[in-house]
């Protein structure tokens, strides 16, 4: 790409994202929905002030790799053995019956068992973003309530990882259950050597060095990306090593701090993630995927928050923390679309599922968005007695 074209779409994705950042503030809407329809709007099938996406599809993949980093770099092994204790029950209850309406509403709506089983899949989980990001900062660090949110998103976004690498797996493979067999052993011992290595190698050089915020930096991505790459010679996604690469160095002190110092270059990335989905998204199969997205988001947006709140209703917790948890996760998540973009990609779903999935996700963002905001504490709540920080 020439030099002043790549400067020129950097410019409409950023200067565009902080406009329609502004308006979806005003209208309290969630941000990564805003992106979407930025893409949506200056894409192929908008107005095609961005025509060439390639780019910007390599540029999505590195938000990606950060991000799962960065949730390898907070699943601390002890920390997620006690949250698996608190949760799993529920987070496995919860996948089974969502799945079960995903995968319903596709074949109802004329998709084939691989697609309404891939659709199924793909709804299970919550989003982290907006659970996470609409929370109160009190709330998620010092509640019950931020706790068990905390807990249910990370075990669903291992959930999510899983389905990820199973779909890989299984994408142009003649033995394909040999194949994910051989990853899923693979995997366990490219993090064996991932934490050696860290161990007795990367953590030492970045406690000598750790008032050297550069240096920290540049040795954190450097870990991410060479892991990743070793992940990707083994047969697994480049994202799938990055969240090995994270959670090798959870098990160290200093990982928060690497968290902290990489979350903006993973914002960066993720907003040209979000772009790119939206500007991929070929208006012309609306009429094909309105109806099924459509009525799957409306029974998600339904059946979600009643579940979860009735689970942990009897699991002792009270009535008024179960309805919030159930307000609080009764959307699509973020996860969804990547497993509907890995599953396009890779040929097992078809551009109809992929949409589906895709249109679902954006359409529980808004609905969640706004019912949170009215319902429960957050920091953009509309009404002044909800508004926390």
């Amino acid at each position: 790409m020439h030099a002043d074209a790549f400067i020129q779409l950097i410019f409409l994705i950023f200067t565009g994202a902080a406009v329609i950042a502004t308006a979806a503030l005003y209208a309290r809407q969630a941000l990564p929905v805003a992106y979407i329809v930025l893409g949506a709007l200056l894409g192929p099938w908008g107005f095609g002030l961005v025509g060439n996406i390639e780019i910007l599809e390599g540029m999505a993949e590195f938000g990606i790799i950060f991000l799962l980093f960065l949730l390898g770099l907070n699943l601390e092994p002890r920390e997620l053995l006690h949250m698996l204790r608190e949760a799993v029950m529920v987070t496995l209850v919860t996948c089974v019956v969502f799945f079960a309406i995903g995968a319903g509403v596709a074949i109802a709506f004329g998709l084939d068992v691989l697609q309404a089983v891939l659709i199924g899949a793909a709804v299970m989980f919550s989003s982290t973003i907006l659970g996470l990001k609409l929370l109160p900062t009190s709330t998620l660090h010092h509640q019950r309530l931020g706790e068990i949110i905390v807990a249910i998103l990370l075990l669903q976004d291992i959930i999510a990882i899983a389905v990820i690498l199973f779909i890989q797996g299984f994408a142009g493979s003649a033995n394909p259950l040999v194949d994910v067999g051989v990853l899923l052993l693979t995997a366990p011992l490219l993090f064996a050597a991932a934490l050696g290595l860290c161990r007795y190698g990367l953590m030492p050089l970045m406690q000598r060095f750790d008032q050297i915020q550069e240096y920290v930096f540049l040795s954190a991505i450097g870990w991410c990306m060479a892991v990743a790459v070793a992940g990707h010679a083994l047969g697994m996604s480049y994202e799938i090593g990055a969240f090995i690469a994270g959670v090798a160095i959870a098990t160290s002190p200093i990982s928060r701090v690497i968290a902290g110092t990489l979350k903006p270059l993973r914002d960066f990335f993720l907003v040209v993630f979000f772009f790119s989905l939206g500007a991929r998204f070929d208006m012309s199969l609306l009429p094909q995927v309105f109806w099924p997205a459509l009525t799957l988001a409306g029974l998600l947006m339904l059946v979600k928050p009643l579940t979860f709140a009735w689970l942990f209703r009897r699991q002792g917790e009270k009535p008024a923390v179960s309805r919030e948890i159930g307000i609080r996760l009764g959307q699509v998540s973020e996860f969804s679309l990547l497993v509907a973009v890995v599953g396009l990609s890779s040929g097992l779903m078809t551009d109809r599922a992929s949409y589906i999935v895709q249109a679902t996700t954006i359409l529980t963002f808004i609905a969640s968005t706004y019912w949170i905001v009215l319902k429960v504490p957050s920091p953009i709540a509309i009404s002044e007695s909800l508004r926390r920080d």
